[in-house]
């Protein structure tokens, strides 16, 4: 087929909009989203009815099907790979591995959706993926008793003998478990092109230091490419109750997207995620262009579902943000048990309590932030565990009623299909269907690393920045190079994309303006990666201890695969799942 390039954006971004509406207002009921507890980002006006599993629930424009999910109680969404142990949604974004469903019907019906980032619309229809029969009754929980004999390594020990069971056997019995969702083995109705784009400067990712990039290069008249993988430009913005340039942060997101909009020499790219970097500044993007509508909308024919696009770049600064890292304790794995940063997410942008009894586990100050947004928004917060032994570093006057443990840790959580309750290291319970976890937060590196570069690791944030050779004409701005506070990062962008029309000799300070103000929260953190599951004169250990969500990775599996001689991560990673 054919596109205008010059025109899609704009005209497609107006069909969808108005299918939305639409589509919205055939809604025929209203359900009651039993945890929602605010507007956030999302349009409360208007209702969109989907269905979960059979189930119908209603949520807004603006919501994801995980933020509905949850303002509607449904805690448990899937099934994990191996064990199929019951499962909920851990993250806000494209780093979740829990929330994997279908979605669509018959052709249209695609496996392994996250929950996290699917726009919601009226007449979704979702399911749960890799189960045996319901999803609170999956009949191959029975793997989860054989836990014992299915440790790392399993396959290839096991499946050697006899030979002529393999092909006969082992195979097709492997092959009928594995996978997580099915494919409709239809014909795809839809349509898809490609397109070529040029520009002076690729900017990679709408947060803050994107948005301070991308302002500096508009103002000064560079080509301006501004990729962005949400449906809302600025980044974590979205989630916080910051203040930039004296207004809140989604007020200054407002007007610098308002800002670049009016610029005739930025494009800006929604829904576009860019996941290559090649030679000669080239990069490879995939943008959505109608995966937000319902199928049986009149827009939803009318283009292309999505646009291969090869960027050419003279010059890129890669702000692609940083994702959280949790931590590995004894049944970390419980529908419930959340990234503290999602949490703050769902509450904030979503205006959705992923529970009413919220308990925090941290290692960084980023941790405590969250609890004091959870008080803000009258959910009670039950307890505060910091690793670190040291006093908060926030005012906890608004945290009256929550334990405050410094030096704690967790050692076991309580429930099946939902989070009850945690245990601490002196054996004291919590009651809690909500467990918020920080374990600090690691810099998007990936596209840096896609020429030769090589990570570096970096003690003051205990993760690892981009490092060794980059792809050429990139550079690296905000937490994706370590600048993890709101005001660093603003700096970071301005800075950083000066420079990179500086070597293109096109820049004009004086024209760039003046770099957003905003203040430097702490980012303190102290590296903190699992609490012991056996500790030290036990007996037995406590309990499995999750690394690798999506494919049943526990921190004994990667300690065995060490031991058996498999080091290197590649190893590791390839013996253990």
């Amino acid at each position: 087929m054919s596109t205008s390039f010059e025109t899609s954006d704009s005209s497609l971004e107006t069909a969808a909009a108005n299918s939305a509406s639409t589509s919205s207002q055939r809604a025929p009921v209203k359900l009651r989203q039993v945890n929602r507890i605010g507007d956030g980002l999302v349009d409360r006006s208007r209702s969109l009815v989907f269905a979960f599993d059979g189930k119908r629930f209603t949520g807004h424009p603006g919501d994801t099907l995980a933020s509905a999910l949850l303002a509607n109680g449904q805690a448990l969404v899937g099934r994990s790979f191996k064990y199929h142990r019951p499962r909920g949604i851990m993250s806000a974004g494209v780093e979740e591995a829990n929330a994997l469903v279908e979605v669509g019907t018959d052709a249209m019906r695609e496996p392994n959706v996250r929950a996290t980032v699917q726009e919601l619309y009226d007449g979704l229809i979702a399911a749960s993926q890799n189960r045996r029969g319901s999803l609170h009754h999956d009949l191959m929980a029975i793997n989860d008793m054989a836990a014992p004999i299915l440790a790392a390594g399993f396959y290839y020990k096991t499946f050697m003998w006899p030979k002529a069971f393999w092909e006969k056997v082992y195979e097709p019995a492997i092959r009928h478990s594995a996978g997580l969702g099915t494919l409709s083995m239809q014909p795809d109705p839809d349509e898809y092109d490609k397109g070529t784009l040029f520009a002076d400067l690729l900017v990679i990712g709408a947060g803050p230091a994107g948005l301070a990039a991308a302002l500096a290069a508009g103002r000064c008249g560079s080509r301006v490419i501004l990729c962005e993988e949400d449906f809302l430009f600025g980044g974590r913005l979205n989630a916080e109750r910051q203040a930039v340039d004296g207004v809140s942060a989604r007020v200054w997101v407002e007007q610098a997207a308002a800002s670049l909009a009016a610029m005739d020499n930025v494009r800006m790219l929604r829904r576009t995620s860019v996941f290559g970097a090649y030679d000669h500044g080239v990069y490879g993007a995939l943008q959505h262009l109608t995966d937000h509508l319902n199928p049986a909308a009149p827009d939803r024919g009318r283009c292309a579902r999505q646009v291969l696009w090869r960027i050419n770049a003279s010059r890129t600064v890669l702000a692609a943000g940083a994702t959280e890292r949790h931590i590995a304790f004894p049944n970390n794995d419980r529908p419930g048990v959340m990234l503290a940063g999602a949490v703050r997410t769902y509450v904030n942008r979503f205006g959705v309590a992923p529970g009413r009894k919220v308990a925090v586990f941290t290692n960084n100050d980023d941790g405590w932030r969250t609890a004091i947004d959870l008080a803000a928004a009258d959910i009670e917060v039950t307890a505060v565990i910091d690793t670190r032994d040291v006093p908060p570093p926030v005012d906890t006057g608004i945290l009256q009623g929550a334990r405050l443990v410094r030096g704690g840790a967790i050692v076991d959580t309580q429930g099946r299909h939902r989070l009850r309750a945690l245990r601490l290291r002196g054996g004291q319970p919590i009651p809690t269907d909500c467990l918020a976890v920080s374990g600090g937060w690691n810099p998007n590196v990936h596209l840096s690393c896609h020429l030769r570069g090589r990570p570096e690791y970096r003690d003051e944030i205990a993760g690892f920045v981009p490092g060794g050779t980059l792809p050429a004409g990139m550079q690296v701005a905000g937490a994706a190079c370590g600048d993890l506070s709101l005001g660093s990062a603003l700096r970071s962008g301005h800075r950083t994309a000066l420079d990179a029309l500086a070597e293109l000799g096109k820049v004009d300070a004086g024209e760039a303006g003046e770099v957003p103000g905003a203040d430097d929260e702490s980012t303190a953190v102290s590296a903190y990666w699992q609490v012991p599951v056996k500790p030290a004169g036990a007996l037995k250990a406590w309990s499995r201890a999750w690394v690798d969500f999506q494919n049943d990775v526990t921190t004994k599996d990667v300690t065995l695969a060490v031991q058996e001689g498999f080091e290197e991560v590649e190893h590791v990673k390839r013996y253990t799942t």
